[in-house]
Parts: C-alpha cells; sequence; structure tokens
C-alpha cells in the first residue's frame, strides 16, 4: 500500500516550525512523526503539502493510496485499523479524519465515503505547546517502540545509573563520569552520540543520533535533543530538532527549537511569569496572542535563528525563521521570521546576508545549503512581510 501523511487542519498552529517543514516532520520524543509512522508501518512514505514545500517533500500517489493525517500519532491500534482500510473508507475522530483509502486523490467528498469512528486512544499534536507539553508521553512509547526486544549497548562503570534497566544506548553512544538516572523515565542514547564528562541526566531523555551532551550538562525530562545537536548549560523539557546548538551555560525550559539554531553563551528564557498567571503565546492563524492554558511555556524558535551571548527571553516568547538577536535586554514576545536586532529595535535580516551564515553553518555539519532551501527560505521571507513593520 502506498501511504502519504498531510498536514491537516493544524498545520497554522504548528507555525514556525512548519513555515520550513511538512507537519510529518515535527520531531516528538525520539523520533519525527514521519518516522514513527514509517517504522509502525514498514514502509516509506511521502507528503502532501504546502506548494512551496513540495519541491523538497515531493508526494508520489499511486492508484491505490492511504492518506494519513499526520497530526495523529501511530499506535498498535490505530496502525491496525489503518491496514484494514478498504476503499472509500475513512477514519475519524470525532470531526477530525485520521485516514481515508482513495483510489482518486486528497481531495474527496466524504459524505459518500464509509465513516469508521477510532474509539480507542489516540495522541495528537495541535499547537506549539503540545510538543514539550507530550514529549514525556511521547519519548516513553518511542522507547518502547524501539527497545522491544532488543539488548542495550554496555554501559561503562564509570557512570552512576539509576534505574538502568530503563536506560538504552544504541551502537556507537558513549557517555563516561556521568550520573543517569531513568526513575522518572527512559533515558535513550541514540547512534553515536556522547554525553561528556560531569554531566546529570534525569529522564525522560532522548539524544539522537550523532548528538552531544557537552561537560557538565544538566538535563530534566522530558528533554529532546535530535540528530547533530549540541547542548550544555540547564535544560528542562525541551524539544530540539536536530542540527542545532545550545552548547553553553544557560537555561532552556519547556522550549521548541527548529533545526540550524545556536544559542548563544549565557542565554536565557523565563518559562514563568512573575504572577504564575497563565502564558499567552502568539499565534500565526489568529494574528494575535492566544491563552495556551500553561502555567510554564518558555520559548518557540523556528529554524536557523540565532541569539548572541547573555540572550534574555520572556515566558511566552515566538521567534520566525532566520531571525538574529543580539542586543541586550529582553526583546519582545513575538519577533518575526527574518528580524535582525533585539530589545532597542528591529530591522529586515534580509536573505542573502542570512543565506551566507546558513550556508556556513551547514557546511560544518557537512550538509550543503541547496537551491531547494533557498527558495523554501525565500518564501517565508514573502510570506512573513506583513508582520515585519521595521524602519530600517
Amino acid at each position: 500500500m502506498n501511504y502519504i501523511l498531510f498536514d491537516g487542519t493544524v498545520r497554522d498552529s504548528l507555525l514556525p516550525f512548519t513555515f520550513t517543514r511538512p507537519v510529518a516532520d515535527i520531531r516528538i520524543g525520539i523520533l519525527t512523526i514521519r518516522e514513527k509512522w514509517e517504522n509502525y508501518l514498514n514502509t516509506a512514505t511521502t507528503t502532501v503539502t504546502e506548494d512551496y514545500l513540495s519541491e523538497k517533500y515531493p508526494m508520489v500517489e499511486m492508484q491505490e493510496n492511504v492518506f494519513i493525517n499526520s497530526s495523529f500519532l501511530p499506535n498498535k491500534e490505530l496502525v491496525d485499523t489503518i491496514e484494514s482500510l478498504q476503499k472509500n473508507e475513512a477514519i475519524f475522530h470525532g470531526e477530525e479524519v485520521i485516514a481515508f483509502f482513495s483510489t482518486e486523490s486528497q481531495e474527496v467528498d466524504f459524505s459518500t465515503y464509509k465513516s469508521i469512528e477510532h474509539e480507542g486512544d489516540v495522541l495528537r499534536i495541535e499547537n506549539t505547546w503540545d510538543i514539550f507539553s507530550k514529549n514525556a508521553e511521547v519519548l516513553q512509547a518511542d522507547f518502547d517502540f524501539l527497545t522491544e526486544g532488543r539488548k542495550s549497548t554496555p554501559i561503562s562503570k564509570t557512570n552512576s545509573l539509576i534505574n538502568p534497566e530503563n536506560i538504552f544506548l544504541e551502537e556507537g553512544a558513549s557517555v563516561e563520569y556521568s550520573i543517569l538516572n531513568a526513575s522518572e523515565g527512559p533515558i535513550y542514547l541514540g547512534k553515536d552520540s556522547e554525553v561528556w564528562e560531569g554531566s546529570l541526566i534525569r529522564g525522560a531523555f532522548a539524544l539522537c543520533n550523532n548528538a552531544v551532551v557537552k561537560m557538565g550538562g544538566k538535563i530534566y525530562g522530558a528533554t529532546t535533543v535530535g540528530p547533530h545537536g549540541k547542548v550544555c548549560g540547564e535544560l528542562s523539557n525541551s524539544v530540539i530538532f536536530g542540527y542545532s546548538s545550545k552548547g553553553h551555560e544557560g537555561y532552556l525550559g519547556n522550549a521548541v527549537l527548529g533545526e540550524w539554531c545556536n544559542i548563544g553563551a549565557d542565554s536565557n528564557n523565563s518559562n514563568l511569569k512573575n504572577n504564575y498567571a497563565k502564558v499567552r503565546l502568539w499565534n500565526y492563524a489568529s494574528e494575535k496572542f492566544e491563552q495556551t492554558g500553561l502555567q510554564f511555556c518558555g520559548l518557540m524558535m523556528g529554524d536557523h535563528s540565532k541569539t548572541a551571548i547573555n540572550t534574555m527571553f520572556n515566558t511566552g516568547t515566538v521567534i520566525g525563521v532566520n531571525a538574529n538577536i543580539y542586543v541586550p535586554g529582553f526583546p519582545r514576545n513575538f519577533i518575526p521570521s527574518f528580524s535582525w536586532g533585539g530589545a532597542s529595535g528591529f530591522s529586515t535580516y534580509m536573505p542573502a546576508k542570512a543565506f551566507e551564515a546558513a550556508k556556513v553553518m551547514m557546511a560544518r555539519r557537512g550538509v550543503e545549503f541547496d537551491e531547494k532551501e533557498a527558495k523554501i527560505l525565500n518564501h517565508v521571507f514573502e510570506l512573513t512581510k506583513k508582520w515585519r513593520k521595521f524602519k530600517n
């Protein structure tokens, strides 16, 4: 069967992360949503997404296709139901379609379909803050799925371990002279990842392939560091997608960072208001600040955004794509894409200049900044113009 993942109705609620990727390529737990579906279905998938993303994330459509709403995460019961779908059948959770079997295209009239109500458990990512607030549950599910029937590679005896049966190292992973406490959640170290000496890690925690915790890192769950990420300092309940760095002291909590981000030394974000009120967060869909219902909510940062040393962020700050924040003080709670500056004001970070930095950063990790990436980011620059009301 040919499986195609589609963004669904929540795509705009997941900006700025979906400016540069389909919903399916959001990382939560250990794996991206796409990787979860591909592991459960044991096959590759393609994507229906925004036109400007389709060159990098193309769709392969065959005569018979099952379309899956990628805001829903797989579990065995849901996957069994999807695999049993027949032509012109659709699975719903309330008003929202989870999956449907089509011999035509992704645009169908569901009134002509047989409707199947999924009454089992479902986990869905609908808002940016779900990525960190649901990370503990998803990380545990990923850990159970990936490690079932397998044995961890040996863990060095230089470490102090609490609940070691809940700690798993993939081939090539290394950790020395550190404390790993998996009593509150699993600890997963991906292939060729490294935890340097003196680190204190409390699960749930996932360090994905080739990622690094530098010396003296202090990490509490539920935290994920994506592939090729580098972290140090203090992290709590945060998700870093991949290829991003928070490589020095400073606090990051209840936060989500996209790819190719860099947090300067001694930078901090607040995740709790002084009056303990619930946090409001910028919403791209409504173009205003909306209530999250959360007391703890820190920083949301889109791809390719960076901060200088000693940068400070207020509770519930949203930063778009390719922003560069570098002056002292607390900048505003919403920083549009391609912004350059800080608390004293912003100017437009022009694409040509932003791309120069991206090329250098990506080349350091052996990744090419290609024409596809440039086209996507140029489109994002145009899409987000209305929020950059700067006097350059």
